[in-house]
């Protein structure tokens, strides 16, 4: 006969030992399964901050190298400094490029102003689906800027670019060619802004 608890609306049959011990174990398990879950879960969120959250900390030994202005028929555009942990420049070791804005930019406008200059320096341009993705890798990476505000790109040689403003990581970019034709717009050799150029690299006050 089964077994009613008084005042209860069901009745259920008496559970013995075995069942008992049967439906503890299951239990455990399941929370077990839940737990490892969660901490999945928790990896997935807290995995970024395994990345550093300044440019300052991938790069702790960097010094200033140089920098100037960028001025686009006399009006002040951002400034410009170079930062490695060599003195001269190595452009194939790490380094960082920081931005300081003096003006109100669209990132719509810096990733196709981007994008024109890396058409223009490519000695073989790329092909329109590679432009495309890159554009759209750009346009998803910057944010907005106003005077005042900074985007710092940091090169990591054979691997790609990190794109941070004042405040946090923006972006990871897994694509060291585009990381290169990135920072060519400053660095290379047919730069659109020599004067600029040398001024980075630490050739002129």
């Amino acid at each position: 006969m089964p077994h009613c608890r008084p005042f209860a609306s069901i009745c259920q049959p008496a559970i013995g030992p075995a069942l008992r011990s049967w439906l503890h174990g299951l239990l455990l398990g399941l929370l077990t399964l839940y737990g490892m879950g969660a901490n999945q879960q928790a990896c997935a969120v807290t995995a970024p901050a395994a990345i550093a959250a300044s440019w300052r900390a991938e790069l702790p030994a960097a010094i200033r190298l140089g920098g100037g202005e960028l001025r686009w028929f006399g009006l002040r555009i951002y400034h410009a400094t170079l930062w490695a942990e060599q003195q001269p420049f190595q452009p194939q070791r790490a380094f960082a490029l920081q931005l300081q804005y003096h003006r109100s930019i669209s990132r719509e406008r810096l990733a196709d102003t981007s994008l024109d200059e890396i058409r223009r320096l490519s000695r073989k341009l790329p092909d329109s689906a590679t432009l495309s993705r890159w554009r759209s890798t750009l346009l998803n990476a910057f944010t907005d800027v106003s005077a005042g505000d900074e985007l710092i790109g940091v090169y990591r040689p054979g691997l790609g670019m990190r794109l941070y403003n004042q405040h946090q990581l923006l972006a990871e970019i897994d694509d060291p060619a585009l990381a290169q034709a990135f920072f060519g717009i400053w660095l290379d050799e047919r730069s659109h802004d020599q004067a600029l150029r040398q001024q980075l690299m630490g050739a002129t006050p």
